[in-house]
């Protein structure tokens, strides 16, 4: 593989630099982020094959993340956030696992091109020259056979005192590190009681361990409220396609609209908004996972097609702002749906008796609909957590992590281990009053476990 332009002048083997991108890309930073891997092979591919040295945002663009030729990029700034993502997660890695790495690779801010070099060492620290010895002073004048029975005597009465003192230090420190360790082992349960509270609740560790096992990880996706707001101010819904690939940009843009309007429609597409009931949900979810080792948070605009096979999915919001909701709409019975007076309803696609067909929500009452079920190919678990408004995200996330609530609801199903299941809340609110939820219907799938 010949190297660029760039390296050839540094004197850098292409191969070694491919090597390195490799390890990169496979290490912890970036090895679960699939399109930020496609992003950096491709630019990888583009310095050291192609021999690029300039590398414009719209090229890559369209190139890696499919925006039509000559898209706006002041209005779709994908590439700039991912590469910006990319070369944080590069530091991270030499300041992690590449720190030992002699070769390093940079993405420049004023370029698209990786540049690599080696690098620079710095000089040991010189060190004065040990002092010579000092010359050994005469020996005592006794005779050597003289001086062999003391000596001999003081070595056996040195070896019973540091005998009795190893003895001694020995049961001081086994009485100090048992002491040590029943205080540490009472700490470090306290603090596993401190982080992971949840596991010690019995209803809501059997529900979240699903989530929380080892593989696969839990991908936690908030809703983009962005998207939501556009289509609800030109009073047009958009696919989950159009999300995904962005076209829904570029017929807003076509659209015959004033230049005011234009302006506005195009800062709110840059904008990544997001609601904060949504968002308190999310980090009462990770909260579950302290350490960031099993749980994952995304926005819907940056998370990615093949993660929905890959990892469990929490998704947050309606099919309005979270088109990721699409992709398991069809296998719901409870689904929230936008009105076009901007309110919000919950169709009961098959009423069982003593249900209604649409629940609409009121001044004092909303609803929430969470739905638990297999991915697809059911390699994994998906939830989805529709509320109306900011009082029904809230009693969706009461009801999923408190140990009551759940413990009741498995009560209600009579059933040994929560089954997939659908379950749709209805939240009283009124001023003065606590919030109160209640179960209005529920769905149960066991033979989907």
């Amino acid at each position: 593989m010949a190297g660029s332009a760039i390296q050839m002048r540094e004197g850098l083997d292409s191969e070694e630099c491919w090597a390195l991108l490799e390890r990169i890309a496979a290490s912890p930073q970036l090895r679960r982020a699939t399109r930020l891997q496609e992003l950096l092979y491709y630019l990888g591919r583009r310095s050291l094959k192609d021999r690029c040295e300039t590398l414009h945002e719209q090229t890559v663009g369209v190139e890696v993340f499919g925006r039509p030729d000559g898209y706006d990029t002041s209005a779709d700034n994908i590439v700039r956030t991912s590469v910006s993502e990319l070369r944080k997660r590069i530091d991270a890695y030499f300041s992690a696992a590449g720190a030992g790495e002699t070769l390093v690779m940079e993405i420049p801010r004023w370029n698209y091109v990786p540049v690599f070099r080696y690098r620079q060492v710095q000089p040991a620290a010189e060190f004065p020259a040990a002092a010579e010895a000092p010359a050994m002073e005469a020996a005592d004048a006794q005779h050597p056979a003289a001086q062999s029975d003391s000596i001999a005597s003081r070595r056996s009465s040195f070896a019973w005192i540091a005998a009795w003192i190893l003895v001694l230090l020995f049961g001081s420190g086994c009485l100090y590190f048992s002491i040590r360790y029943r205080s540490m082992s009472s700490r470090y349960e306290s603090l596993h009681r401190s982080l992971y509270a949840w596991q010690y609740q019995p209803s809501v560790a059997e529900f979240w361990t699903a989530f929380l096992s080892a593989k696969p990880d839990t991908d936690i996706v908030l809703a983009d409220a962005s998207f939501g707001l556009l289509q609800d101010i030109n009073k047009k819904s958009f696919s989950f396609d159009d999300y995904l690939s962005h076209s829904y940009v570029s017929e807003l843009q076509a659209r015959h609209l004033s230049p005011d309007l234009h302006a506005v429609l195009g800062r709110i597409a840059v904008w990544n908004l997001g609601s904060p009931d949504e968002f308190m949900l999310a980090r009462r979810i990770l909260a579950l996972d302290p350490l960031g080792q099993s749980i994952h948070l995304y926005s819907a605009r940056n998370y990615m097609p093949a993660l929905t096979k890959r990892d469990n999915v929490i998704l947050i919001g309606g099919d309005i702002s979270n088109p990721w909701d699409d992709l398991f709409q069809d296998r719901m019975n409870f689904t929230a749906k936008f009105m076009p007076d901007g309110s919000i309803m919950v169709a009961n696609r098959a009423p069982a008796r003593g249900e209604q067909a649409i629940y609409s929500q009121t001044d004092s009452v909303q609803y929430c609909v969470v739905s638990y079920l297999p991915n697809p190919d059911r390699s994994g678990v998906v939830m989805l957590i529709e509320g109306t408004d900011a009082e029904a995200t809230e009693a969706a996330g009461d009801f999923l992590l408190s140990d009551d609530q759940l413990s009741s609801f498995k009560k209600l199903l009579h059933a040994q281990k929560f089954p997939y299941f659908e379950v749709l809340l209805k939240v009283s609110s009124v001023p003065g009053t606590p919030l109160t939820a209640s179960i209005e219907a529920y769905r149960t799938y066991p033979a989907l476990n």
